[in-house]
């Protein structure tokens, strides 16, 4: 694949590049004067404001698509004082803002569309406090989730929420998007683990969303409502996060299948068994075959007749407990048409198992030019979401590579460009996958499972959403950012 694709909004015109004042007026972002300039780097000091282009480049995609759009400046704070320093002067100023964490993103939630300023979270990254007594731990949202893990496990503590992105993706990125991962399945996704945040609000005000327990019924929720917004509603300094033991014992069994809608199918039936795997990932053949030649390896051959696989995973504290899982699960597998299970009986068979996995996104990225679909549905329904993917394809002529966290019925589908003309990608693709959406809505499900709305999926939300909704929406934007300064363009603004 090539470089982004530059795509250069001036401070008056592009996406989302006005707000409403309290007389109904709209008005234009401005544009970062040589006063404001010289405001911010008092604020933040010379070292941690970049106005070059390598770093407004940096700072102006994720791993959405191609896209490219330029802040005029970036600033590394590394102080909730100097983040409220800084939204003051912009919303004094009525600037653009928008915050980027480790630019891992995958629906665009941190591009900067309005230009303006880009407020960096990479010196946010400390481990603040380690309550051992209480599982609970308070960091800073700009910790990587991998190295969050692995010092909480030296502890025997564990955060169970993993995207695919933990080795470089910020626990603030996490938060904002509410991410999952192949163990939501059984420890649900980042809002389920979040007690309270620390958050500056656009006009620079700071507030607390919560309390440090176990159970608020307090009030409005503004922790949940916070967690999953994307970063439009304010800017998150701290977060405390609640705890588990980790577990000490895991097993893990890659299991093929004759076809795809008989992997799909037995998802729901091991349920049904009364077994509750800690992760249930599907990958279709052309998944596992994009990350066999990415990774370079692969611990298990994978035969010609295997048209997907799931990987599952149990895990616990008492082996003889899992061992039975793994039985029961054994039984309902060979009810649904699989092939020879592989059972991985130490940790660098385990290890590279889940490389395979978290890779096969990577592997796209590298090969083709797609877009990448979010889907999540009732998970009985994986098997008639996939069959819809691909007699959709056919319709529209694009091929897809399709898997994802089965067990809660999040199926990750990458429409390949291929040698699709221009027109046909551009137009022809958006009416496709419109055609999912509706499915995916008419069966109980909704546009993304993880990876939040941002900017490319924003289109689609009358598909799930009613006006009066939208309208609901917009409101509490309004209520929190009354000038639309923070992460314009995004979610529903």
């Amino acid at each position: 694949m090539g470089q982004p694709s530059e795509i250069q909004l001036s401070p008056n015109s592009g996406v989302a590049s006005k707000s409403e004042n309290k007389r109904g007026k709209s008005n234009a972002f401005r544009p970062i004067s040589a006063a404001v300039l010289t405001e911010i780097r008092d604020i933040v000091s010379e070292r941690y404001l970049h106005t070059d282009e390598t770093s407004r480049r940096d700072c102006g995609h994720d791993e959405t698509e191609d896209l490219l759009f330029l802040p005029e400046a970036v600033v590394e704070p590394a102080s909730t004082t100097e983040i409220s320093a800084l939204m003051r002067v912009c919303y004094r100023e009525r600037i653009a803002v928008t915050v980027r964490g480790g630019g891992s993103g995958l629906a665009g939630g941190a591009l900067p569309v309005a230009g303006g300023l880009v407020i960096s979270m990479k010196r946010f990254d400390k481990i603040l406090h380690l309550d051992e007594r209480n599982f609970q731990v308070t960091v800073e949202p700009g910790i990587i989730t991998e190295h969050l893990q692995n010092t909480l496990k030296e502890k025997g503590l564990f955060y169970p929420p993993d995207p695919s992105s933990r080795g470089w993706s910020f626990i603030g990125g996490n938060v904002s998007t509410n991410a999952g991962g192949p163990r939501a399945v059984k420890y649900g996704v980042v809002k389920d683990h979040v007690l309270n945040l620390e958050v500056v609000l656009p006009n620079g005000e700071v507030i607390w969303t919560g309390a440090n327990t176990l159970k608020n019924s307090t009030g409005y929720n503004l922790t949940q409502l916070l967690v999953g917004s994307e970063g439009t509603l304010g800017i998150v300094t701290k977060i405390v996060l609640k705890l588990q033991p980790h577990p000490t014992q895991t097993l893990l069994m890659l299991v093929p299948f004759r076809s795809a809608e008989s992997a799909c199918a037995a998802v729901a039936a091991i349920f049904q068994a009364g077994v509750t795997p800690s992760a249930l990932e599907f990958m279709e053949r052309n998944a596992i075959d994009w990350a066999v030649r990415y990774v370079g390896e692969t611990p298990v051959p994978i035969r010609e007749e295997d048209a997907a696989h799931l990987l599952i995973e149990v895990d616990g504290f008492h082996l003889e407990g899992l061992m039975a899982d793994c039985e029961t699960m054994t039984r309902v597998l060979e009810q649904h048409d699989c092939g020879e299970i592989f059972f991985a009986d130490d940790d660098t068979t385990k290890t590279s198992l889940w490389k395979l996995r978290r890779n096969v996104a990577h592997a796209v990225k590298k090969n083709s030019i797609y877009k990448e679909e979010d889907t999540v549905v009732p998970r009985a329904e994986l098997p008639r979401l996939l069959k819809k993917v691909k007699d959709v394809g056919a319709k529209y002529g694009f091929e897809s590579v399709c898997y994802g966290h089965a067990g809660d019925g999040n199926l990750h589908v990458n429409i390949l460009r291929g040698d699709l003309s221009e027109q046909a990608w551009n137009e022809n693709v958006p009416q496709g996958i419109r055609e999912i959406f509706r499915f995916v809505k008419s069966v109980g499900g909704t546009i993304s499972g993880e990876h939040g709305i941002g900017l490319v999926q924003r289109p689609y939300l009358d598909i799930v959403f009613s006006k009066t909704e939208l309208k609901l929406m917009r409101q509490i934007k309004r209520v929190f950012d009354p000038r639309g300064i923070l992460n314009p363009g995004k979610v529903v603004a």
